[in-house]
């Protein structure tokens, strides 16, 4: 079994804070209503409107996770200096992460047509 350096786990560590902290505004962004006085607490007037913004942050979440994906695969196949077993496992991960990148758009396409013809059929 491979062992993993202390390099490699504090980028990983790195990268996931980075992320988070990138992530953080949008997902405050989607729970705090400007209209809303006071508390600052939440204050959603329907449940599927927390329905759809907790689907837009995870769709945002994946997204971000997908091109940091493409990124490292990039980063690999460059650096691979002629190697072709590194060069065929950064291809993957750069076609694996078109895939997701594709699948995440359909899903958030889906997501909103969905939600419209829910909405325009309860009013």
């Amino acid at each position: 079994m491979k062992k993993i350096s202390t390099s490699k786990i504090a980028s990983i560590v790195m990268v996931a804070f980075v992320l988070t902290m990138a992530i953080a505004p949008v997902g405050s962004a989607a729970w705090v209503n400007p209209q809303c006085t006071g508390t600052g607490l939440p204050c959603q007037t329907s449940i599927t409107d927390f329905i759809m913004n907790i689907i837009n942050i995870a769709l945002t979440v994946a997204g971000l996770i997908a091109v940091l994906f493409l990124i490292i695969g990039g980063f690999r196949y460059i650096t691979s200096a002629g190697n072709e077993e590194t060069a065929e496992n950064a291809k993957k991960i750069i076609i694996n992460a078109i895939i997701g990148i594709v699948i995440i758009i359909l899903s958030f396409v889906i997501v909103r047509v969905i939600s419209e013809a829910l909405v325009r059929g309860n009013t």
